[in-house]
Order: structure tokens, then C-alpha cells, then sequence
């Protein structure tokens, strides 16, 4: 009988745009304001398991510049990947999940943001170089900071 082969398994199966929008609501009027617009850049990551081993990690920017109170554009974009990862478990898991997935599948959205501004009629934004491990430690320090604050207290 053959054993079967536990060895990890990490591989990219695909990277692609899974959703972006781009709105000018105030468009013409806004675009002859001179002003230097204020940028607000949100991003996050989600990971979700979409068959045995297969695991698709979405990375969502949003960019929302704005003119006082009115939005000169606002972009939102998901880039997504489908890895395999196998023979890999708890903290691991999460880790590849959390960190080395991210990092593949960011600077593709880098890039679409960047072009969907452009297309757009302004000078690209850059999203700055993020780092995933960093973002992703400081996420299991406030998960068990949460934990702890909700353990009840034993006062003897």
C-alpha cells in the first residue's frame, strides 16, 4: 500500500482582479478645484477556504480622496489568489494564510489601483509597500489581547 506523501504544499494556482469601482461623484465641478485633496487609504485581507487544500486570500484597498467635504474619487479594489496549501495546520497555516499569501497577491494590486486612478483622469497613487508579517504579528497581539480582556477575573 502506498503511503501518502505528507510533505507541504504551497503552490499559486491563480492571481486575479476579483472586483474594482471607481467613482467621481463630483465630477466635472470637482476636477477644476486646485486644492491639494486629502487621501484616506484603507486595506485589508481575508482569507477563506474554497475547496479541500484550496484556499482563496483576498487583499481590498480603498482610496477615498476628498476636497473639504466633497470626494474628488473613490476607488475600491479586491485582488484575490487561489493557493493550494496542504499538510499544513494551525499557526502555519495561518501564518502562510496571513502573511506569505498577502505578500504575493499585493503588489497586483498595487498596480490595478495605481492604473484605475490614471484611467481615471488623476496622477496615479502609489499604495505604499507593506509588511504583511508585521501587520499580521500585530493582529495575534490584539487577538490575545481581546482574549484576555474577556477572561473572567478569579480575585482569591
Amino acid at each position: 500500500m502506498a503511503e501518502a506523501n505528507l510533505d507541504p504544499v504551497f503552490q499559486i494556482q491563480r492571481v486575479y482582479l476579483k472586483d474594482v469601482s471607481l467613482e467621481q461623484p463630483n465630477s466635472p465641478a470637482i476636477l477644476l478645484n486646485q486644492e491639494q485633496p486629502g487621501v484616506d487609504i484603507q486595506l485589508g485581507v481575508d482569507a477563506a477556504p474554497v475547496a479541500d487544500g484550496m484556499f482563496e486570500v483576498t487583499v481590498t484597498a480603498t482610496v477615498h480622496t476628498k476636497i473639504a467635504d466633497k470626494t474628488v474619487f473613490l476607488v475600491e479594489a479586491k485582488q484575490a489568489g487561489i493557493f493550494e496549501i496542504r499538510n499544513m495546520e494551525g499557526d502555519q497555516l495561518n501564518a502562510i494564510l496571513g502573511i506569505a499569501c498577502p505578500q504575493i497577491v499585493y503588489p497586483y494590486l498595487r498596480s490595478n489601483v495605481a492604473d484605475v486612478i490614471q484611467r481615471g483622469g488623476f496622477p496615479p497613487v502609489h499604495l505604499a509597500e507593506i509588511n504583511f508579517q508585521a501587520m499580521y504579528e500585530q493582529q495575534q497581539v490584539e487577538a490575545a489581547a481581546a482574549v484576555a480582556s474577556t477572561a473572567p477575573q478569579i480575585i482569591v
